[in-house]
């Protein structure tokens, strides 16, 4: 047996949703599974995206070989751009999922330098002592894999994000089979998804919202507006197949819409059929009962292309009363709020709303429930067990489900959470020493904007940008501005800059005065839009990035 040690490090996704990255190391060698982002929190103002701490990889950067990614969801893939301007690796996926690595590269400027190296389900790569194996799995996104690496220590099993999908839309089965046989020669430990492990049974497979979905295309006297998230190929392809049959032409709204269908086009993985889409701007012209628009911003985003159509400023699709609109997805945690405003912005335009739980559903999930999850584990039968991605309740179940193997080989289960590791020698398995771990808070999505710590990167703006405080007195009964709005300025101007005042409370003003009524009585969509026309305007006359958090009175 070899002497060097095996170890699990997970910088991210375990004990909390998002932010998906595990680390393995063997030796001198290191191999990142995943590098996720997540959405921030309420109590991180100005804020957009929050990535992993990727310390512990910057420390043994020398050591550091290849990023393996399981597919293409933004809490798998979203901290890509911005561990790659720290550290240039090959970076391993499918090609669906490249591409969509691709698109956000491009952003960042780093295409050029990155090498991408695309796989497909059944290839297997060597990097260092490691041994991969890509197996497809069914998932709520196309071309997601399992990972089945080899080491000298053993096999891990590594499920990525999965459901068994007995009846996938485009038939490419869950390859059970591949998983069943590294189960007869025997697994030293298996990384499962836990997302669904509190919910009992199966969980539906992606035909099972196509009844439902017919139901309304079909029966609908007027426009209908779905939502969905945009890289659910599966159900866009479903969606697109009933418009066919229905007689209505398709149109695609919202920046990630518009990019992940042209992207799952070019890859062969969305047959659009011929003449059904319509351009954006010529929605208007299409008889009502002849159309259906496909709009992101499912979560209630506030500048968003649902938002916009919602509060009635989308400068290509406005809704009559009539109208149905249909949330093909699910309220994920934390956005309740900003959903059911939206909805009751759509009520207002007298449109029909249909959301929620329902039977046959309007959503399913992508996640394995628990009986999937067990037919996983006894498929697999591993040495070790490890819960992975959600937090620890779900680990915890997870970690009961296993129980059963008890008695048919399964040693132990260990629940960890982020940045707590697991190591393996040939004496067996042992909780090992904690690595640094943690957040990163970036501003304005970019990766020169990146700073560590929400607090030290408040402190620090200020101390060197300053603040604007636009405040905006608006009259709960009409929407309307009480006068011009005051700014109030700490650390960003003298009183020689008392102009430049002047002119951006003239900016906020331009702002209200051009936002629709439904905008005006809708306080998050506000102060988006004045905290995004005050910050271009600043930026263009100063150069400078002072923190502007507006404050609005309701009189």
């Amino acid at each position: 047996m070899p002497d060097q040690k095996l170890q699990i490090i997970p910088l991210g996704g375990l004990g909390e949703f998002g932010m998906n990255s595990l680390a393995l190391r063997y030796g001198d060698d290191i191999i990142l599974i995943d590098a996720g982002m997540m959405f921030p929190e309420e109590e991180l103002p100005g804020v957009d995206i929050v990535t992993p701490d990727f310390a512990y990889l910057e420390e043994n950067r020398a050591h550091f070989r290849a990023l393996i990614l399981t597919h293409g969801h933004e809490d798998h893939i979203g901290a890509v751009p911005f561990l790659l301007s720290q550290m240039n690796v090959p970076v391993y996926g499918t090609a669906f999922t490249l591409a969509l690595v691709e698109r956000r590269l491009e952003e960042h400027d780093l295409l050029e330098q990155s090498k991408l190296v695309r796989v497909a389900a059944g290839d297997r790569i060597e990097i260092g002592p490691f041994q991969v194996e890509f197996i497809h799995v069914t998932h709520s996104i196309v071309s997601a894999v399992a990972l089945a690496i080899t080491t000298p220590l053993g096999t891990i099993i590594h499920s990525g994000d999965f459901k068994v999908d007995p009846t996938p839309t485009d038939n490419v089965l869950f390859d059970l089979h591949s998983l069943a046989d590294y189960g007869r020669r025997g697994v030293l430990v298996l990384l499962s998804d836990s997302t669904n492990s509190d919910r009992p049974g199966y969980t539906e497979s992606e035909r099972d919202v196509r009844p439902r979905l017919e139901d309304i295309i079909r029966n609908a006297d007027r426009r209908v507006v779905i939502t969905c998230f945009s890289s659910s190929v599966h159900r866009l392809q479903q969606i697109l197949d009933l418009s066919a049959e229905c007689g209505r032409k398709v149109a695609f709204l919202g920046r990630s819409m518009v990019s992940t269908t042209e992207i799952a086009h070019a890859h062969g993985l969305l047959d659009i059929p011929n003449g059904i889409l319509v351009r954006p701007q010529d929605i208007m012209d299409v008889p009502p009962r002849k159309l259906l628009a496909v709009v992101s911003g499912s979560q209630g985003e506030p500048m968003s292309a649902l938002y916009r159509v919602a509060v009635d400023d989308h400068k290509h699709l406005s809704l009559e009363r009539g109208d149905t609109v249909v949330f093909s997805s699910r309220i994920i945690p934390g956005n309740e709020k900003a959903i059911y405003r939206m909805i009751n912005h759509f009520a207002r335009r007298g449109a029909d709303v249909i959301y929620g739980s329902m039977n046959p559903p309007l959503h399913v999930s992508g996640h394995a429930s628990a009986e999937e999850l067990k037919l996983l584990l006894n498929l697999v039968r591993p040495k070790y067990f490890v819960p992975i991605h959600g937090e620890y309740r779900q680990l915890a179940k997870h970690a009961m489900l296993a129980e059963h193997l008890r008695h048919t080989g399964l040693q132990e289960t260990f629940i960890l959470e982020t940045g707590e590791t697991l190591e393996f020698d040939r004496y067996g398995a042992r909780r090992g020493a904690r690595v640094p771990v943690g957040r990163v808070c970036i501003d304005s999505g970019s990766v020169d904007d990146v700073v560590e710590d929400f607090v030290i990167r408040d402190r620090r703006h200020l101390s060197e940008e300053g603040f604007l405080l636009p405040i905006i007195a608006i009259d709960k009964h009409t929407g309307k501005a009480e006068g011009l709005p005051e700014i109030v300025s700490r650390g960003f101007i003298s009183e020689d800059g008392s102009d430049l005042l002047q002119e951006a409370r003239q900016v906020v003003a331009r702002t209200i005065a051009s936002a629709t009524a439904e905008e005006r009585t809708d306080w998050g969509v506000m102060k988006e839009k004045i905290r995004t026309d005050l910050r271009r305007f600043v930026i263009k006359q100063t150069s400078r990035h002072p923190l502007i958090m507006p404050v609005i009175l309701e009189v």
